[in-house]
């Protein structure tokens, strides 16, 4: 799916189509503001200077400072989610401008964009091999899985297992993947890459500026705030032979729902993403029927409810449920 357009995802989407009283409302084209889209950019000035004033304040707060600093750079990830999908500009080049400096550190953003866009081909989330975001194993992968191997991702399936062993779990999937791309000659990749090491290098070169700035502290905030992006991605999806049931639906309007931009509402965001982070809590209100019974059901009332609930208890197995069976996961 192109990402400049949400035509295509229409197109390739019957249950959104001009029938649907969702898409009634909502053209192909209508995710675009009509002109400036002065939320998106007035949050991304916002977080830029605390970032700013967080670490020059550090070396007299100290850790409380290095605390505060995770959901900011939480909401920075969750504003480069936002760009990549074409906002606050229509122009890919300037959005990435934006976010120039990789203030979470770990992640390329032109490389985030890539798998992030090859994520929403809808029919194959979940995937194991063709879904880059899915945390699934095909059945034979996980058969051929060691034991030690077998009870890391048991417990990565639990909500406090993915907080804090998540990052660490996917950074390393992430930097192998990236690492064999890179030597098997894929110039977007090398050029993702460059680009990062040049901003990070950048960036760092500016905070060691601040005097007693601690490197080390600022990688621990880094992964505090990939840990508590893990928090979000921890049950977006499913494996479910029906697409549109593979989504879901977290009704927070809390910290939690702001930080991630809304995107708690993550089936919204599938069948229309491309509207802004701002309108995605008044479409889901005035369609939440619709919506509910296109994803299934797959709801949850709060984040407090998914930790009752998968705080120490794995929502579902690691193994694909239906990877190797043919139907729409193949063999």
């Amino acid at each position: 799916m192109k990402p400049d357009t949400v035509r295509p995802f229409l197109a390739a989407h019957p249950e959104a189509g001009a029938g649907d009283p969702v898409s009634a409302r909502l053209s192909p084209t209508s995710g675009f503001a009509a002109g400036i889209e002065w939320p998106t950019i007035a949050l991304l000035a916002g977080v830029h200077v605390l970032f700013a004033l967080l670490v020059v304040a550090a070396p007299v707060a100290g850790p409380l400072a290095w605390l505060a600093l995770v959901p900011v750079i939480t909401l920075h990830s969750s504003l480069q989610h936002e760009l990549l999908h074409g906002h606050p500009f229509r122009n890919p080049r300037l959005n990435a401008l934006l976010v120039a400096l990789p203030l979470g550190l770990f992640i390329p953003y032109w490389r985030f964009r890539a798998l992030h866009i090859a994520h929403h081909d809808d029919p194959r989330l979940t995937d194991p091999y063709e879904d880059p975001e899915s945390w699934y194993l095909h059945p034979r992968d996980w058969a051929s899985a060691g034991r030690a191997r077998r009870a890391l991702l048991k417990a990565n399936n639990t909500l406090i297992g993915r907080i804090v062993l998540g990052p660490l779990i996917g950074l390393t999937g992430f930097l192998l993947a990236e690492v064999r791309l890179a030597l098997s000659g894929r110039r977007d990749v090398l050029r993702a890459w460059g680009e990062h090491l040049v901003f990070a290098g950048i960036l760092v070169g500016l905070l060691r500026q601040v005097p007693g700035f601690s490197f080390g502290w600022y990688l621990a905030a880094c992964y505090g705030a990939y840990a508590l992006l893990c928090v979000r991605t921890y049950l977006e999806h499913r494996a479910e032979e029906e697409v549109g049931h593979r989504t879901v639906l977290i009704e927070d309007r809390g910290p939690l729902a702001f930080l991630f931009l809304f995107n708690s509402l993550h089936a919204v965001h599938h069948r229309f993403p491309r509207l802004p982070w701002y309108r995605l809590s008044g479409v889901y209100a005035r369609h939440r029927e619709t919506f509910l019974a296109d994803n299934g059901g797959y709801v949850y009332r709060s984040y407090l409810e998914i930790a009752r609930r998968h705080a120490f208890t794995a929502k579902e197995p690691v193994a694909h449920p239906f990877a190797g069976k043919g139907g729409p996961f193949g063999s």
